[in-house]
This record gives structure tokens, C-alpha cells and sequence, in this order.
């Protein structure tokens, strides 16, 4: 079964606007999960534009389903997920500039970097995934690295508009899922996705999970995090092979 993990990370970044205390992005996680979210995906970046260190603590205490910790490949983020402990983290590009993670982490160019990095964590029982593009050879890459998971960066197929060329990059992301599933990895996907297009992804067989925020969050503004997460989740789950 599909599983889908809302990203909260925008609930936060309303909250940062004005440097309250509300809206309070643990609090949109328990009504997420209340809603059928699988899982809560966070992503604390270094320059803490959204999600802070506290909320990665308190997610930790507040709910029991699994939290995804997005994070860059850096000394200070890989010290403060051993201390979290998180259940997933998925290593990401990061440039301080970029409004949202702009394409996929370069595996290849920095193999003894990441791996390292994935050691470390697997020692401290954290599932490591690589966000990546589907491209065959970060895909080889992010296994020989020791990383127990992919994520395939759908961002290109999301922005691409219907047509040939839309095709042709999701044929990419099912050559990149079924590459993952020989190399014994497990396969996620996200970024970009939202209600037009999440079911052409979705019914890729072989995919675990969809990590999906800024759909959603922008859609609870209209109908609910409950609706917006409980449509989401219907979509995924109707999208399905048999």
C-alpha cells in the first residue's frame, strides 16, 4: 500500500512571517495523521527559514508515526539527527538562496561524502534515502553509497506541461523506480506533486511513498488540512495497480 507523508514545513513558514507561536506545524502534523497521513516530513534547513530545531523535538514526543527528516549532508544536520533520532532521513541539496529544493542530490560527485554520512546515521538506526533525479547512474550510485532508500525528484515531470515531453519524463521516473527496486532499494517520490497530477506518479508500481506538502498545505487554506490531506490520500490509494 501507497503510503503518503505530508510535509509541514509551510505551516511553519506562516508562523516565522510574524514570529508567533501559531500556527503551530506539530499541531498540523497530529491533524494530518488524523486525516490518514502515513508519515511527517520536515525539513530543517540551515538557515531555519521554517521548521526549527524545537519542532523537530517536539514531533519526535508528540507523534508515534513515523518522521522523515529532510536535511543537507552537513556535520551540524547529521549531529542533531543522531540526537532526534528521526525513523527516515532523506539527505538533500541545499542552497541558501532557492525558494524549494532545486533538483537532485549529485551521489555520484560525492560518493565518500555520503557515505560516510550514511553510515553514520545507520549506525544510530535511522533509514537513510537520497533524494535524487531519476537518472539510472545516481540511482546505481546512491546504492553503492549504502543507502537503504531512494526518493525520485518529480519536480521536472510536475512542471513539465501535458504532452510529449511530459511523457518522456515520466518514463524517466519508472526507469529510475524499477532501477531502484533491482539495486534492492526502497523507492519514494515527490516534489511538485498535487491533486492534477499526483495519480500519474502513484500508479507507478514499485513506489512506497509520496512525500507531498505544498499542495496541501496551500489546499487547507481552502477546505482544511483534513480535506486537503483526506483527498490527497484518496487520489493516491484510487490511483493504484490492481
Amino acid at each position: 500500500m501507497i503510503e503518503l507523508g505530508v510535509n509541514i514545513d509551510h505551516v511553519a513558514t506562516v508562523r516565522q512571517a510574524r514570529g508567533t507561536l501559531f500556527p503551530d506545524p506539530v499541531e498540523a502534523a497530529i491533524a494530518a495523521i488524523d486525516a490518514g497521513a502515513d508519515l511527517i516530513t520536515l525539513h530543517l534547513r540551515e538557515d531555519r527559514r521554517h521548521i526549527q530545531d524545537n519542532d523537530l523535538t517536539r514531533m519526535r514526543a508528540a507523534i508515534s508515526n513515523r518522521v522523515n527528516l529532510e536535511m543537507a549532508a552537513t556535520e551540524e544536520m547529521v549531529n542533531i539527527a543522531i540526537r532526534e533520532k528521526p525513523d527516515d532521513v532523506c539527505l538533500v541539496p541545499e542552497h541558501r538562496q532557492e525558494l524549494t529544493t532545486e533538483g537532485g542530490l549529485n551521489v555520484a560527485a560525492q560518493r565518500d561524502v555520503i557515505s560516510l554520512v550514511c553510515q553514520r546515521l545507520a549506525l544510530a538506526g535511522i533509514r537513510v534515502s537520497l533524494f535524487i533525479d531519476p537518472d539510472p547512474t545516481q540511482v546505481l550510485a546512491s546504492a553503492e553509497v549504502g543507502a537503504e532508500a531512494i526518493e525520485i525528484h518529480t519536480g521536472q515531470f510536475a512542471e513539465t506541461p501535458l504532452g510529449d515531453q511530459r511523457k518522456v519524463e515520466l518514463d524517466r521516473i519508472h526507469g529510475a523506480v524499477q532501477a531502484g527496486l533491482e539495486h534492492g532499494l526502497r523507492v519514494n517520490a515527490g516534489h511538485g506533486l498535487n491533486y492534477d497530477n499526483v495519480q500519474e506518479v502513484a500508479s507507478i508500481e514499485g513506489i512506497s511513498e509520496l512525500n507531498i506538502g505544498h499542495s496541501i498545505i496551500a489546499q487547507s487554506l481552502f477546505t482544511g488540512i483534513h480535506s486537503a490531506v483526506g483527498e490527497m490520500k484518496r487520489l493516491m490509494l484510487e490511483s493504484m495497480p490492481d
